[in-house]
């Protein structure tokens, strides 16, 4: 079965679409990448989604939700022609959106206390308008509704697809937020546990662009962080978040490590005259370390780590990861025979094909959730959206 999975993360700056086919079910899944392509927003459009995501009118949020529901119907459209497919070989779409909020610990409301949410936008109905193509939708809602944080949701894909039949594996994913997922060897899900460990690309590419004022958006491959040097007093600083060390399950995002973080930062680097290059190595450091400190909450043994996301391209972070996991080897998704870059695209393309063939998307001990759940709203492309699925 031919499915798209379609990805934007915290930083906002484009989508990122895999066209994966997928056979099989649980231990006897297999899964290959045909095509992958990252359509990248303009800057506007990229501060358009950050400033809604802070103080955005309802309005703002409204038409972003169409908005980007345009790019990303695009974004599948494109990776099929990329594939040379039509949209008819498509069985499925299955889009995460784009977070504009995430609260995983909830706002108290009277009379039922904390309500936790999450909003994603892009709309679905727009995608399978546009695509001809069913879309799923809406993932992480579920698993909240039944009393879970609503993430990390990949660990699903890495223990289905990065498991070793005689290695445990830590899979590092640094993303805007970094995670971890413990694979046990054999990749059984009820040995998994997964978590968020702190910020990554969100931090370090929030400060780029403050101090460029937008000319840049990331430190590209680390080059300022490795000319820099750590401060250890912002760096005992940053180590007491409270974050690091709250138990898991746990996650995080922009709430936590977004645009204040980011001011404050800033604040500290101008009263102590850090260089940029200092600053950025110390906020490397910090995420390396969060990584490292991951450990307490693990029991098992790992034999490989394994990285994925944006960040496993600054030296920076990958250097001090080494570091932190000697002498327990530290390798690349690349190695694995993934792309690291659009990893989560196609594992929101398995979590669709989790939902449409009627299989757990959420792993229960990871998020925090009463039980397993069915992820997902399903916008179909037509009363016999059905005879796509397997067996039909």
């Amino acid at each position: 079965m031919h499915v798209v999975g379609l990805m934007s993360g915290t930083s906002g700056d484009g989508v990122d679409a895999a066209l994966v086919n997928i056979t099989g079910r649980g231990r006897f899944l297999k899964a290959r990448t045909l095509a992958a392509h990252t359509l990248a927003y303009p800057r506007s459009l990229q501060q358009r989604i950050l400033s809604a995501s802070v103080s955005g009118t309802v309005a703002d949020v409204c038409h972003l939700n169409a908005l980007l529901g345009e790019w990303f119907a695009n974004a599948a459209l494109l990776v099929i022609r990329q594939a040379k497919l039509q949209p008819t070989d498509v069985a499925f779409i299955g889009s995460h959106g784009q977070t504009l909020h995430h609260l995983p610990h909830g706002i108290h409301a009277t009379g039922v206390g904390a309500i936790r949410s999450t909003l994603q936008i892009a709309e679905p109905a727009v995608i399978t308008e546009r695509t001809g193509i069913t879309t799923v939708a809406n993932f992480r809602s579920r698993d909240i509704a039944a009393g879970g944080q609503g993430a990390p949701l990949a660990p699903v894909a890495h223990a289905l697809l990065l498991k070793h039949a005689r290695r445990a594996r830590l899979v590092v994913n640094l993303g805007g937020i970094s995670n971890v997922t413990y694979v046990p060897k054999g990749g059984h899900l009820s040995g998994v546990l997964a978590f968020d460990t702190g910020p990554a690309n969100m931090v370090l590419d929030g400060l780029m662009a403050r101090v460029t004022d937008g000319r840049l958006s990331m430190d590209r491959d680390g080059k300022l962080a490795m000319k820099g040097e750590v401060d250890s007093r912002l760096l005992g600083k940053l180590l007491a978040h409270p974050f690091l060390s709250k138990r898991p399950p746990k996650s995080t995002g922009r709430e936590a490590f977004g645009p204040a973080l980011v001011e404050e930062l800033i604040a500290i680097q101008q009263q102590r005259s850090l260089s940029i290059e200092d600053l950025l190595a110390t906020c490397s450091m910090w995420t390396a370390k969060a990584v490292g400190t991951s450990r307490r909450w693990i029991s098992g043994e790992i034999d490989e780590v394994v990285v994925g996301g944006g960040g496993v391209r600054n030296r920076r972070i990958m250097s001090q990861l080494a570091t932190e996991f000697a002498p327990v080897p530290v390798t690349t998704f690349e190695t694995l025979g993934w792309d690291s870059k659009v990893f989560e695209a196609v594992a929101f393309a398995l979590l669709a094909y989790q939902t449409v063939t009627g299989q757990w998307g959420n792993i229960p001990s990871v998020t925090g959730a009463n039980h397993p759940v069915l992820l997902g709203t399903i916008v179909p492309n037509g009363p016999r959206w059905r005879e796509s699925l397997p067996g039909r």
